[in-house]
Formats: structure tokens, sequence, C-alpha cells
């Protein structure tokens, strides 16, 4: 279907949980956190019903995040249902890599296509300070459960941040030198906690700069398919693999934005920075029927906004963390 701003929303980003085997300091306060009680998330059957929906309504992407999805029970089983779904033609995944080790042959046989590993650094102090756990082993042993599982078009996801994993932004990309993955640099975002944790994106100008001073001129590549995200990619000479750039403050992309986001809860977010959407757990459970459901998700979508306002104070927020909105 299209907004009000002739865009086409065909990706919906589904949380399946709040919860997480990490603490990342910029998506978790350091306090820790209030769990939403096991009622009051989505259950798999409400999750279903609403991506029928959505599939209907022209959704043919879905990623499924968190918190951490793999640590959501029976996280298998849902994947198998979403992949037999009319109308869904891609199922991904975002993941912290911590249980990929496990669960990456699991997830192939269930139909999950791709995956994006959450990562910022090779580090082993700097993975422990940022992660507050020292799993730094783990993710990279499931990056390889990943190629063995035989994945493929693997993304790596990376935000730089100043005074903290500036050397990982080139030892990153060395990854997709040699094997064909795609190296990811997303631009820190004002949402939840980062800000407030004392943490300080670096500019993807300067990213930029740092690659091209490494590396030489970059080719850029096209993706050449309407469901990709909004990465920019290019390839330097000699690599096998992909960089990638995610800009959203820097570069605005709002204007070809295809997506909207369900939280573990049920919320209907239209854009990442916003607190508008629609609750859709309390219309399925008030006894909304298939009509009155598909209704409310065409006319909230519709009203999806025509941009973000991250740098706007006068403009309203979303006072949630990023666990809790999904990654």
């Amino acid at each position: 279907m299209q907004d009000r701003f002739q865009r086409n929303i065909e990706y919906v980003r589904i949380s399946v949980t709040d919860l997480c085997n990490l603490r990342c300091r910029y998506c978790m306060p350091g306090q820790g956190i209030r769990k939403m009680r096991h009622e009051d998330i989505l259950s798999f059957d409400e999750i279903l019903r609403i991506v029928r929906a959505l599939a209907e309504l022209g959704v043919r992407k879905v990623r499924l995040t968190g918190g951490e999805p793999l640590v959501r029970k029976g996280i298998l089983e849902l994947i198998k249902e979403i992949r037999h779904i009319e109308g869904i033609e891609v199922l991904s995944l975002t993941t912290n890599g911590v249980l990929l080790p496990e669960m990456a042959t699991d997830l192939r046989s269930a139909g999950v296509d791709y995956v994006n590993v959450s990562l910022d650094t090779l580090d082993e102090d700097t993975f422990s300070f940022l992660t507050r756990r020292p799993l730094l082993a783990k993710v990279k042993e499931g990056l390889q459960a990943l190629e063995e599982a035989g994945f493929t078009d693997t993304k790596i996801n990376c935000v730089p941040l100043a005074g903290v994993n500036e050397a990982d932004v080139l030892k990153l990309a060395e990854l997709a030198r040699s094997k064909p993955l795609k190296v990811r640099y997303i631009e820190l975002m004002p949402v939840g906690c980062a800000y407030r944790s004392g943490l300080r994106g670096i500019p993807m100008d300067e990213v930029r700069r740092m690659l091209k001073e490494a590396y030489g001129a970059f080719v850029q590549v096209g993706q050449g398919k309407s469901l990709r995200g909004p990465a920019e990619y290019v390839r330097p000479a000699g690599f096998a693999g992909q960089l990638g750039f995610i800009d959203a403050m820097g570069h605005k992309f709002c204007n070809s934005c295809n997506r909207v986001r369900l939280t573990a809860e049920g919320f209907l977010k239209l854009c990442l920075h916003a607190g508008a959407g629609l609750d859709v757990r309390d219309l399925l459970r008030l006894g909304a029927d298939d009509r009155k459901l598909l209704e409310a998700l065409s006319q909230a979508i519709y009203h999806k906004p025509a941009e973000h306002y991250f740098l706007d104070a006068d403009k309203e927020q979303d006072s949630r963390y990023m666990y809790q909105v999904g990654g």
C-alpha cells in the first residue's frame, strides 16, 4: 500500500522481545531495565495475524528484531509460520550473534533468508565495554556458523563511536575484503539512552573519508530491488564484499522510506523518531475482526510522517529506548 506521500510501504520490522543477553550502552540504560510482563508482549498468534493483515496490504518483507530475537522461546516456530504466509517474499533477522553458533543451521532450515549481525568492534576490551558482556568470541563463532549454514549476503552492522571504536572502522571493513559480506556503518541516532550515555557518533562523512584514505576510490554498487533497506553500498578495489552507509541524520532518506515497525508490546511505529502510531495489541484484544484490523492498519500507515525530526526539539519524540523499539 501507499502512504499519503505515495511511498510504497512493503517492509515491517517486528520486535519479538524486549529481552537481550547483552547490555549495549547505546541501547540499554546502565541501571538496568524494567522487563515487560509476558502477557504484555504480543503472542505468536497475534504477531502472525498482524503479519497476514500487513501482507494483504502489500508488505512483502519481514525482519525480526528485539531486544535479541533469538532469546524468545519458540522463535523457530514463529519463523516457520511467517515463512508460509502468502505474500511474504523475504524473511530476515537482526541479531547480536551470541546464539548463532547453536542456532544458525536451524534458522536456515526454518526459512530465514538473510541475517544481520550487530558488531561494533573486533577488540575484546572494546566489545566488553560497549556491551557490558565478554562475549566477542561467541559472536565470531556465530559469523562462522552463518557461513557454514549456507547464509549469503550476511550484513555486519557497526555504529562508529568517537573515542571508542575508530580503529574498528577499518578492521571491520577488512572482513569484506576476502568474503562476500556487507559491512555497514550506521550513524548514531538520538534515540533513548544513546546520547545520555555520553557516546558520540563519528560523522558518516568522516567514516567515508577514513575508508577512502585506506582503500582508494569506491565503486558504487546498485542493489536493484525495491525491498532493499536504506543503505548506500560501495565496493573498494579488490574487495569480495561491500561497504555500506546508513546516515539517517546526515543524509535523510525519508522520501524513500518503505518501512514501519511493530514493537514487542504491539505498537505500530510509523517512524523511528516519533511516538505516533497504532496500538495494535489493544485493537486485537478488544476483539477487532479482520476487516477492522485491516482498516486500522491501512489508516495508520497512510498517515506515516513525511520525515523524521531528530534534530528538531520542538517536534514530538519517542521516549522509548532502542531495545524497546526494535533494532
